[in-house]
């Protein structure tokens, strides 16, 4: 279990500080009233669910925690923002010919994810193990641009993929974990170039950890 340092800023997981002193969110006064209430609304406690449905939010929800490696609290929550985005349709504003429309997408794919785990493990997908959700989530990118239950896999690898990475890295949590020091308006930048820093911005500790996931 990772241990985080007392007072430090919160990272997804509670990472160590790979970017010691920075916060994100202690600078949230510099920002313009807009700006600011766009990130805290992003902290604070998200909406009930609109989009999905029970059942699908039980194989949405793990789906999304394995491919950001979010296994421990505090986690962005990134079931949620996706959920709000595809209840406004906030879509990216194009979709693969070859795929639905994202909502409808989604839908389709995260049934085919609980067909594939009720038949490959003879349980729901909200009760497999972590590794069993892997060796899913592996034979689906392991197809390529081969169908998946009338689907490309890849497109569909790459529909979740972007819906989860937006969620995850617009996030403050996110920010302090990869030394983002957040947004610069209306202040904006002073000190531009290679190797330059911002008074806000902190050097990279060079905490490593060993790299687990998926093979690509």
């Amino acid at each position: 279990m990772r241990r985080r340092t007392p007072g430090a800023a919160t990272t997804p997981g509670g990472a160590p500080a790979r970017f010691p002193g920075l916060d994100v969110l202690r600078d949230a006064t510099s920002w313009d009233a807009v700006t600011a209430g766009v990130v805290l609304r992003r902290v604070g406690p998200q909406p009930p669910v609109r989009f999905f449905t029970i059942e699908q939010e039980a194989v949405a929800r793990p789906l999304l925690d394995l491919i950001l490696d979010q296994h421990e609290d505090p986690r962005v929550p990134v079931f949620e923002m996706v959920d709000q985005r595809l209840a406004e349709l906030s879509t990216d504003g194009w979709h693969y010919e070859d795929l639905p429309p994202d909502p409808d997408a989604w839908v389709r794919s995260l049934e085919a994810l609980g067909e594939d785990a009720r038949v490959r493990f003879g349980r729901v997908y909200a009760d497999c193990q972590d590794e069993e959700r892997a060796t899913l989530l592996q034979d689906l990118l392991e197809r390529g641009d081969r169908p998946w239950h009338g689907m490309r896999a890849d497109r569909v690898w790459s529909l979740w993929s972007r819906y989860a990475c937006t969620a995850f890295y617009s996030h403050p949590w996110a920010w302090n974990e990869i030394g983002f020091p957040g947004p610069a308006y209306p202040r904006g930048y002073k000190n531009p170039g290679i190797n330059a820093r911002e008074p806000r911005e902190v050097p990279d500790a060079g905490i490593r950890g060993p790299v687990e996931g998926l093979r690509s």
